[in-house]
């Protein structure tokens, strides 16, 4: 069974899609709902996600389809049907010119020092404008360290990370050490061994046994805040 706020997040959104083929924007479905921010929305598509009412489409903007409608549910009379939507703004002919942000797990700190345990914060997400994305499956970590700051990468940078089990020498990869730690590092190999390379001549490379480390992802871009 639905909660209120699950089937009316539900009916907007197929109702906003039964005139289109893209749904709403989550800055639409957080005003339309009347919630303070878009975390809620994250929480109520996910429930309707596992109940079946609604499927994610990878490599999308505004990925959704609606799967199933509530039981009883009735398509509202055309007497009854909203007026024609206003001529959009200049601030909407912007934001369509930017183009659409995608929501992006933020799975936690990585570091590009000394290695940390890799942190999952369930729940977080990190809004990305959808062209800086292309194809696959991406994530977002916050970097923690300035090992990589010669590649341009500082502490407390935004990077976006294509999830990947496979690399190519001088890409900068996610890194899984020994199962437990988690680092960010430019790729090498040599003599059979992984050489993980900061960027930053006051740390030294680590060289493994193939064994001792996974790769997760690779760095597709990086978001940076200025305070």
């Amino acid at each position: 069974m639905l909660t209120q706020k699950q089937r009316d997040l539900l009916l907007f959104i197929h109702e906003r899609m039964t005139k289109g083929d893209i749904a709403p924007s989550f800055d639409e479905m957080k005003d339309a709902l009347d919630l303070k921010s878009k975390s809620g929305i994250h929480r109520l598509i996910t429930g309707l996600v596992e109940r079946g009412y609604l499927q994610r489409l990878p490599n999308r903007a505004r990925a959704l389809e609606v799967t199933r409608l509530p039981e009883g549910y009735q398509p509202p009379a055309a007497a009854n049907a909203p007026a024609a939507p206003k001529q959009p703004s200049i601030k909407d002919k912007v934001m369509d010119t930017i183009g659409d942000m995608m929501a992006l797990p933020l799975l936690g700190k990585i570091a590009a020092g000394t290695p940390i345990e890799a942190i999952a914060h369930e729940g977080e997400y990190f809004d990305v404008p959808a062209s800086l994305l292309g194809n696959g499956e991406f994530y977002a970590l916050r970097v923690d360290g300035d090992s990589m700051i010669k590649a341009g990468i500082n502490d407390e940078d935004i990077v976006i990370i294509k999830k990947t089990d496979r690399a190519s020498d001088g890409k900068i990869i996610v890194a899984l050490v020994d199962g437990q730690e988690v680092t960010l590092k430019r790729l090498r190999r040599q003599d059979g061994k992984v050489i993980l390379e900061p960027e930053n001549d006051a740390y030294k490379p680590r060289v493994l046994t193939p064994d001792r480390v996974q790769i997760q992802g690779e760095l597709s871009s990086l978001i940076r805040s200025y305070h």
